[in-house]
């Protein structure tokens, strides 16, 4: 080190640490899969972590090798059930307790994000609650993809990397050479995602409104733009139930539609979902990984974020910018 400076550049500073924090990849059970593609990509393997599950249903995972000193960045989507998020804060702490220089939290799902505001009185805000016990487990910063709502991002006191599916969705959209392309927004609060899609692809959009009884029961839904002749792409951050989207898509094509696809980010696919979808008149529901699909479906078409995630983490970790991935 020079020693006619008391201050030290960026560049320097961030090379001086980087030559003193090797990086670790490891994944929490849920999402194993798409954490051993990541770190593929990355040139890197996933370490070696254990779970010991008590009798009783407890858990406590623990790391088979050092992470003394390391950059630590730990993959787990937080899908149900509530095990895979309690996992992830418990590999989180036990990185800490094992002096990890840095922990990540990538969670290319980030569970409970629906409930990011009291929709009725007495009610929870579980997203909040979420992000204050990843903030309580020592996490240093948070990766995630198409969180269901952007101010998400102010629940948390650290860096948070949100990432946006269009990176790929946008491309596989444009290879399919379709013409009259029109994009849809599944419901009002979809709208400025719709927007951004049918901007980069120079589209026509359309918003539908939709009735609720009760949570993933839709009673009736409409549409405002022109849907005749059209090939109408629905895009959302998730698909539950596929009620809203199957019903949307009927109702498009009644309309004089020639095909409706489905673009969504997390497959969630509780319930019925399979089933509407295969007897649906959805042409092709296009997700990705960040969740694994529990049942083979022929309409069903998976893109992978791996290469996109590897990309970005080799970038938060050299100290480069990540604004040119984020296309919305």
């Amino acid at each position: 080190m020079p020693q006619d400076s008391g201050t030290y550049s960026i560049d320097s500073h961030s090379k001086h640490m980087r030559a003193y924090t090797p990086i670790k990849f490891f994944a929490g059970r849920a999402t194993k899969p798409l954490a051993e593609k990541i770190a593929k990509s990355f040139g890197a393997e996933l370490g070696k972590t254990n779970v010991i599950e008590f009798s009783d249903g407890e858990l406590q995972p623990h790391y088979e090798e050092s992470v003394r000193g390391c950059t630590v960045f730990i993959i787990q989507s937080t899908q149900p059930p509530a095990e895979n998020l309690l996992e992830l804060l418990l590999m989180i702490d036990a990185a800490k307790r094992a002096s990890a220089y840095k922990v990540v939290a990538v969670l290319p799902y980030f569970g409970y994000g629906r409930q990011d505001r009291k929709g009725r009185p007495r009610s929870s805000i579980g997203a909040k609650l979420v992000s204050d016990l990843l903030m309580a487990s020592g996490v240093d910063r948070v990766m995630t993809m198409d969180m269901h709502a952007d101010q998400l991002q102010g629940f948390f006191n650290v860096p948070v990397d949100h990432l946006y599916a269009s990176t790929i969705f946008v491309p596989y959209i444009k290879d399919l050479g379709l013409d009259d392309l029109a994009i849809a927004a599944p419901d009002m609060g979809g709208t400025k995602r719709a927007n951004a899609y049918a901007r980069f692809l120079g589209s026509q959009m359309v918003i539908c409104y939709k009735m609720r009884k009760k949570p993933n029961v839709v009673e009736e839904i409409r549409a405002i733009g022109d849907m005749e002749g059209k090939n109408i792409f629905i895009v959302d951050d998730m698909i539950d139930t596929a009620g809203t989207v199957c019903l949307a898509a009927e109702m498009m094509l009644n309309e004089g539609a020639k095909s409706v696809r489905v673009v969504a980010t997390h497959p969630v696919l509780s319930g019925p979902a399979y089933e509407r979808i295969n007897n649906s008149l959805i042409t092709e529901v296009i997700v990705t990984d960040s969740i694994p699909i529990q049942d083979l479906c022929p309409k069903i078409k998976v893109l992978s974020i791996a290469d996109l995630f590897a990309e970005v983490i080799n970038k938060v970790y050299n100290y480069q910018s990540i604004s040119s991935h984020f296309i919305i």
